[in-house]
């Protein structure tokens, strides 16, 4: 790290700067997922082809615009903290602990069983980083808190398209994004 990167020498009132450091490491990957899935959010919206277009299409927008400001929120928390917010491209990919979106042009439903998934990760890290924070930050808590909220709503938008009248997911039981993105879509299950 350069000095131009140091983190500042403080950090919140009445927070020991260690445990600041953590928190703001803590929400650095936050952050790269954040930013990871407002791109991937957009990459959907471009590629989304089929009968389901235009929903797909008009319900992707709204989750980008709101993602965005959690990554933004996130992103000042860190600098609140005294740390320094990695938001580059570069950074994004160094960080990433997750595949990237391998899913291309594509019927809606098909999107919608991938997006389903990487919304389950998402979740489940951020729960996790909801009780790390539980003890040192309760306004970090907070913050993330609030965010987890909105990404549940929005795997809720998108598992509606996914779920039978028995409240069966189409995408039940895969592990990759194509795998998701094929039994939404319908395709033959292979061995």
């Amino acid at each position: 790290m350069n000095a131009e990167q140091q983190a500042a020498p403080y950090t919140v009132p009445g927070m020991d700067p260690g445990e600041a450091r953590q928190v703001a490491d803590l929400l650095q990957a936050r952050l790269h997922a954040l930013n990871d899935l407002h791109l991937t959010l957009k990459h959907v919206h471009w590629n989304v082809v089929g009968p389901h277009f235009i929903a797909v299409h008009e319900m992707l927008d709204p989750q980008v615009d709101a993602v965005r400001e959690m990554a933004d929120t996130t992103a000042e928390r860190i600098a609140a903290l005294g740390g320094v917010p990695a938001g580059t491209p570069g950074a994004i990919v160094a960080g990433r602990t997750w595949d990237d979106y391998d899913v291309g042009r594509a019927d809606a439903v098909a999107h919608l069983g991938a997006l389903d998934l990487v919304y389950t990760g998402l979740i489940e890290d951020h729960r996790r980083a909801v009780k790390a924070t539980d003890e040192p930050d309760p306004v970090t808590q907070d913050m993330l808190i609030g965010q987890l909220a909105r990404l549940e709503q929005f795997q809720w938008f998108v598992r509606a398209h996914l779920e039978s009248g028995g409240g069966r997911l189409s995408t039940a039981g895969a592990h990759t994004l194509r795998e998701a993105a094929g039994r939404a879509s319908g395709e033959p299950r292979t061995a």
